[in-house]
């Protein structure tokens, strides 16, 4: 087991506030590339399969230059959860190419409850009636987000929904890896499973990408490797229930940084929705915290 880093509250908001711009980045370039902004429009898979590479070049010169102890790796754990990174962030990505990506970002604040709800099943959990109201108040905001009307109903929204839901697999199987193994050795394997996966899913959809498209593939790449070096680091310095309210500015760079780049303003529905699934993990966490004291 590894020696838990010093709790730093101050520098773990810090972590948490960065990688959330790091992560709406992510999300404006892979619309970008999933669109026509930069040229004929890549397939999600592409998107992916860049996201991976250019994330694992970056860790890996990290880990060549700075040469960090490795130990024993999880490969079961590892595999698991790479796999539900990889269908969770491609199904992300061909979400945000059709529906606002404030609708998008927002869905997938539903991560945690849908752990919490699998959890049940695989981790044999109780789950009480506050945690169940938590949930019930975020699935909430995710039906008012799918518009479910003959006239606004949109079928990509189920996109990011199954993404939320896939994700949401990937945190329990981080919990179980959780202190195993050192954050650096985490992100290295992680990328690398992941980049191999990507490329055997790739292969038949391949198109050569232009050169605005290579370097946005490799920005968000970057962009991706350091969200998760500062959202590891950041998670590891303090209480979940303290960052948690943190990582939804995420929310607040994607909106921004969507309306800077494409012109887009969230409508009152993306607003309440976002709104409602925030409150339903706000409180779930706390809950979490509490029951992780108690």
């Amino acid at each position: 087991m590894e020696r838990a880093p010093s709790q730093n509250p101050t520098l773990a908001a810090m972590l948490i506030v960065a990688a959330s711009v790091f992560l709406a980045g992510t999300t404006l370039l892979a619309k970008a590339l999933g669109t026509e902004a930069l040229g004929p429009a890549l397939h999600p898979m592409q998107v992916s399969h860049g996201r991976f590479l250019f994330a694992f070049l970056l860790i890996l010169t990290v880990v060549l230059a700075t040469r960090p102890k490795l130990g024993r790796v999880h490969w079961r754990l590892h595999l698991g959860r790479t796999s539900c990174g990889w269908v969770g962030i491609t199904l992300t990505f061909a979400a945000v190419a059709y529906i606002p990506v404030t609708d998008a970002t927002a869905i997938s604040f539903l991560n945690p409850v849908f752990a919490m709800l699998l959890a049940i099943p695989l981790l044999h959990e109780r789950v009480g009636p506050i945690r169940w109201m938590a949930a019930g108040i975020a699935l909430m905001g995710a039906l008012i987000l799918l518009r479910p009307t003959a006239a606004s109903f949109d079928p990509a929204a189920l996109l990011a929904l199954a993404a939320a839901a896939v994700i949401g697999l990937e945190l329990i199987l981080i919990k179980q890896l959780s202190g195993r193994e050192r954050p650096i050795q985490v992100l290295l394997v992680n990328n690398s499973i992941g980049l191999t996966i990507a490329t055997l899913a790739v292969l038949p959809v391949w198109q050569m990408p232009n050169g605005a498209q290579w370097i946005a593939l490799a920005s968000l790449g970057g962009l991706m490797a350091c969200a998760q070096f500062c959202f590891v680091n950041g998670m590891a310095r303090a209480d979940a229930s303290f960052v948690a309210p943190f990582s939804y500015a995420t929310l607040v760079f994607v909106a921004l940084m969507d309306f800077a780049v494409f012109g887009v303003i969230p409508d009152t529905i993306s607003l309440t929705g976002a709104a409602v699934i925030i409150a339903g993990a706000l409180l779930l966490a706390l809950r979490e915290a509490r029951l992780a004291r108690a």
